[in-house]
């Protein structure tokens, strides 16, 4: 005696006798445990899989070949971003660059030594600041998000000054490029990157003193870290091998000298987020909610950041 499956239920379509829960990631077919196969989010049919192979350039990281800038030319170009921001704050005088007055996140202006080395608190505008260079002193104006310098919530996620900040930073986000850009595609690694920078600034913004100065990619590599968590839970897999690195990163956030944590922790939130948004909108035909969710996030963060502006 034969069974049958009752009217209204979903089956595979490769084997309609078949009942089942679980559809193709990229066209949303019902596929059975024999027809799935496990993707980076989610699983797909065995016709997705074999159109993927077809059009899918994978980077032979494994085989000890280099993965070239064809392979990854948005995690190889955001490099190339940092570095030259680095040479130019470098070749202009380092701590005292103005270079690096302009791109590093500031909440507040304030009137700093012309050296770099410090600032002069109870200067509270750029008029007094002016007063005080007339009078023969070494400073000058730098302005803050609060006097229009929006652009430093992201400038400041391409600004290093010390080489070794830069290179931990470059190494991290080539680690975590050559995994993620070709899993998530292009355009999308790079949304990702600038968003969890817009994050990790949005927290900075709220929560470090006004006058501080923050730079660094870090908040953006956290970003990508998130994104990386949030990948290994939809699709199944066992979060260990990743422990040891959340655990090393949360050590050096939390105890490591000069680290902005609140650069770190809102970068991790932000990664969370837009991966959250990825793979709930993975399908094709959803693309469009996927970057209308994106865009919602981000209008988000900066009206955290308006707020705090019009507020405080």
């Amino acid at each position: 005696m034969s069974e049958t499956t009752p009217v209204g239920v979903p089956v595979c379509y490769r084997h309609p006798d078949r009942e089942t829960h679980i559809r193709c990631q990229r066209c949303s077919r019902s596929i059975c445990p024999d027809c799935m196969t496990a993707a980076s989010v989610g699983f797909q049919c065995p016709e997705c899989v074999r159109e993927g192979n077809k059009s899918v350039r994978r980077p032979k990281r494994f085989t000890g070949a280099r993965i070239g800038f064809r392979a990854l030319p948005v995690t190889f170009s955001l490099i190339g971003v940092n570095v030259l921001v680095w040479l130019g704050i470098i070749l202009t005088g380092g701590a005292g660059s103005r270079i690096a007055d302009l791109v590093a996140l500031r909440f507040r202006g304030a009137c700093v030594a012309d050296d770099g080395n410090g600032y002069f608190p109870n200067v509270t505008t750029d008029q007094i600041c002016s007063t005080l260079q007339s009078s023969g002193a070494a400073a000058h104006w730098v302005l803050g998000v609060d006097d229009g310098a929006v652009w430093q919530l992201l400038t400041s996620t391409f600004t290093h000054v010390a080489i070794l900040h830069l290179a931990v930073n470059m190494f991290s986000l080539y680690m975590l490029g050559s995994f993620l850009e070709p899993i998530v595609g292009r355009l999308r690694f790079l949304v990702f990157y600038l968003i969890s920078g817009l994050a990790g600034s949005a927290l900075v913004v709220w929560a470090t003193a006004p006058a501080a100065t923050t730079v660094g990619a870090s908040g953006a590599i956290f970003g990508l870290l998130g994104v990386l968590v949030v990948l290994f839970v939809r699709a199944g897999q066992s979060l260990s091998p990743l422990l040891p690195v959340l655990l090393i990163n949360a050590a050096i956030t939390f105890f490591g000298p000069g680290i902005s944590w609140q650069g770190h922790v809102g970068g991790f939130i932000g990664g969370l987020a837009v991966a959250g948004i990825f793979t709930t909108f993975r399908a094709d035909r959803k693309a469009p909610l996927q970057w209308a969710a994106l865009g919602g996030f981000t209008v988000v963060l900066l009206a955290l950041v308006g707020v705090r502006i019009l507020v405080f």
